[in-house]
């Protein structure tokens, strides 16, 4: 079983889908191989092995991973760098990852449209992240599955709030701000965060919220909501931003309606007037003019989940949405994890050793460092990965640090 995981997590380290069969080939001709020396396997199993072994896992099974790699960056100070005006910022956003008309398992959702029954395994996607910081963590995913047979459907909703229940020790004695779009922008939602001891900064749309915008409309028209304006130069031209704000707005239309501190900005490009972005968020951190750019910063850091997190999964070499294996049970949620886990561990990579730094910086693109991955383990036998990047170290002739 080990070997089974840790040869499905070695592909989606190096990236390449063919590993497993070069290290195969190198045993017979050399009498050693890297997925021995690199990965700690006893045994190379084919992909059919792979998949019959790793089916009935369970995925929470695959959960400490995370959090231990969390708990080592946490350590060695890293988790510290993604601190921003005191707030350390957890945000979230649910993707789907399969789909398909005949293919399924027994936890696939299930949808009908025009007479044709649509498989499909979606996920929620939490990650730390932080304003002007290139690299997201990755951390324990959640699965949108169905929960009580096949019959009740999950959602977004309820992985998210399945999600801070059961994770929300992992950060006691931190103040977490959760960052999530309008879905999740509700009461029950609000005061779980509460609850559980974390603040939000959650997209907050007119439609959704009819009662809170008939609120700050009759607030602006007697002067209530406060205004702040700046002109920013972003090195290639001037933005005029307009915040407005205003505190202790309800959430929903009626009496035990949580109350949420409210602000929007308006981003328009000074020589053109083009809007250039516009948004509004709720919260329960206090919003006035110190703070308004903080909390619209921290609020629309949220789309780093999408862009620094998914975007890269989907399309920079770990092909996200590819089907390697469904099962019948767990595996397709297994092997997300598994290439979950190695997106973490680039991550961590990239955060705390300087030679992996050296080598991806001289390299550039990030396709070029697992090209090179990929020719270098197959030919080449390495004892430890610090062999291995020491190696390449030489081979592009980089200074010391």
């Amino acid at each position: 079983m080990g070997d089974a995981g840790l040869a499905a997590f070695s592909v989606f380290f190096t990236q390449s889908p063919s590993f497993l069969a070069y290290q195969a080939q190198m045993q017979r001709r050399q009498g050693h191989n890297n997925a021995r020396s690199l990965f700690g396997l006893d045994h190379i199993p084919c992909d059919p092995q792979i998949r019959n072994l790793l089916d009935p896992v369970a995925p929470q099974d695959l959960h400490a991973p995370f959090w231990a790699i969390l708990a080592l960056l946490d350590q060695a100070g890293y988790v510290a760098d993604y601190d921003y005006a005191g707030l350390l910022l957890l945000s979230f956003d649910g993707t789907g990852y399969f789909s398909s008309t005949e293919i399924h398992c027994s936890n696939c959702t299930r949808t009908v449209h025009d007479q044709t029954t649509y498989y499909s395994h979606s996920v929620m996607l939490p990650v730390l992240v932080r304003p002007g910081k290139a690299e997201v963590v990755m951390l324990e995913p959640e699965f949108i599955i169905p929960q009580d047979g096949v019959e009740k459907q999950d959602c977004e909703r309820h992985a998210f709030k399945r999600w801070v229940t059961r994770n929300a020790a992992h950060f006691a004695g931190r103040r977490v701000t959760v960052l999530a779009d309008d879905l999740h922008c509700n009461q029950p939602a609000g005061q779980l965060l509460l609850d559980q001891h974390f603040d939000f900064i959650m997209t907050c749309k007119p439609d959704s919220h009819p009662a809170l915008y008939e609120e700050v409309d009759l607030l602006a028209k007697s002067g209530a909501v406060e205004t702040v304006e700046e002109r920013v130069w972003t090195g290639h031209d001037h933005e005029r931003r307009t915040y407005r704000y205003v505190e202790q707005v309800p959430l929903r239309g009626d009496e035990k309606a949580l109350l949420v501190n409210w602000c929007e900005v308006h981003i328009v490009q000074e020589v053109t007037g083009k809007v250039l972005y516009h948004n509004a968020f709720a919260t329960n951190h206090a919003v006035n003019r110190q703070t308004v750019q903080t909390i619209v910063a921290a609020g629309r850091c949220r789309w780093k989940v999408e862009n620094e997190g998914n975007n890269v999964l989907k399309n920079q070499g770990y092909h996200f949405e590819h089907n390697y294996g469904h099962g019948d049970k767990n595996l397709s949620m297994v092997l997300l994890l598994l290439l979950l886990l190695a997106f973490l561990c680039h991550t961590a990579l990239q955060l705390a050793n300087a030679t992996y730094q050296r080598v991806r910086a001289a390299l550039g693109p990030r396709k070029t460092f697992f090209d090179d991955i990929r020719a270098l383990t197959r030919y080449l036998f390495f004892d430890s990965w610090e062999h291995l990047l020491d190696f390449m170290v030489i081979q592009l002739d980089l200074s010391p640090p």
